[in-house]
């Protein structure tokens, strides 16, 4: 619940225009090492959406800060993911990139160019505050046009094409109402609370359930192969582990096995079927132990 009701709070913030650009402090107790991977995270975050969102990026490091369990390196890939996902690339992000590209060198004859991305209907739709967006994905549903594919180009060989890449961008204000953020959002959550479940009921497995999150990037079906190959592998096995509904032994190793298994098939026949092999020998080998 404080999670959510601190979300809400740094989403107000930027609305309303109090979201200055000082950026957040560091947590304290932060060991060494981690500190420029921190850095780093909060930067991004400050270009992707502003200080408040940068905040809410160190409160969810703070969580796991001298967290039992969690060495340095463990907290800098946790702190690494964390400020890639929570940046994750919509149409509005790849807007900011090609402006910063332009910036960084201006004159250069060379930089101006053309990018051409192709998103789904929906991932478009999904972009823009739920209020608007709700009601056109339920008509796309009933359409049966969610799947569609949409060119965007995003150029900077023109005055048009910058000025319109600086529209794009500017709707970062819009976006913390987005479909797409309050999803991502969940997402985040639950991956966090995941490794926190890992560090209570099975420890050795925590850094693999971190690692998970590298299943998840870009935009697009890949984007959604990864997210739903994420949630067939927690839930068919993480989740049960933790709730004592499964018991395997060795959580870190069914991951990398069931990790090995991913193909860009979206059935996820050969995930499926890995998932339901490891859990079958997991079940055999309690009910054997228990028999004797």
């Amino acid at each position: 619940m404080a999670s959510v009701i601190s979300s809400l709070r740094y989403l107000l913030a930027d609305f309303i225009g109090e979201d200055d650009d000082a950026p957040p402090f560091l947590p304290e107790g932060l060991p060494q090492a981690t500190v420029p991977i921190a850095s780093e995270g909060i930067h991004l975050l400050m270009h992707y959406q502003g200080s408040s969102y940068a905040q809410l990026y160190v409160d969810r490091v703070r969580r796991f800060v001298g967290r039992r369990g969690v060495d340095e390196e463990m907290l800098g890939q946790i702190a690494r993911l964390l400020a890639l996902r929570m940046s994750y690339e919509d149409p509005i992000r790849i807007a900011q990139l090609k402006l910063a590209e332009l910036e960084s060198t201006p004159g250069d004859p060379r930089l101006p160019s053309v990018d051409v991305r192709k998103f789904r209907l929906d991932e478009l739709i999904g972009a823009l505050p739920a209020a608007v967006a709700e009601p056109a994905l339920d008509v796309l549903q009933w359409a049966g046009w969610t799947h569609m594919r949409v060119s965007m180009r995003f150029s900077t060989k023109s005055r048009w094409g910058v000025r319109r890449l600086k529209i794009e961008a500017s709707l970062r204000r819009w976006r913390l109402f987005s479909v797409r953020y309050a999803k991502e959002r969940a997402w985040v959550e639950r991956w966090l609370h995941m490794i926190s479940h890992s560090l209570e009921k099975q420890p050795s497995a925590a850094s693999a359930i971190v690692q998970t999150a590298t299943m998840i990037q870009g935009y697009g079906d890949g984007y959604r192969r990864g997210l739903s190959d994420w949630h067939a592998i927690i839930d068919g096995l993480a989740k049960p582990t933790f709730d004592g509904v499964l018991p395997l032994a060795d959580l870190a190793a069914a991951i990398a096995e069931a990790r090995a298994a991913v193909t860009p098939e979206p059935r996820q026949v050969a995930l499926k079927r890995t998932i339901a092999e490891i859990r079958a020998r997991a079940l055999s080998a309690d009910a054997n132990a228990a028999a004797g």
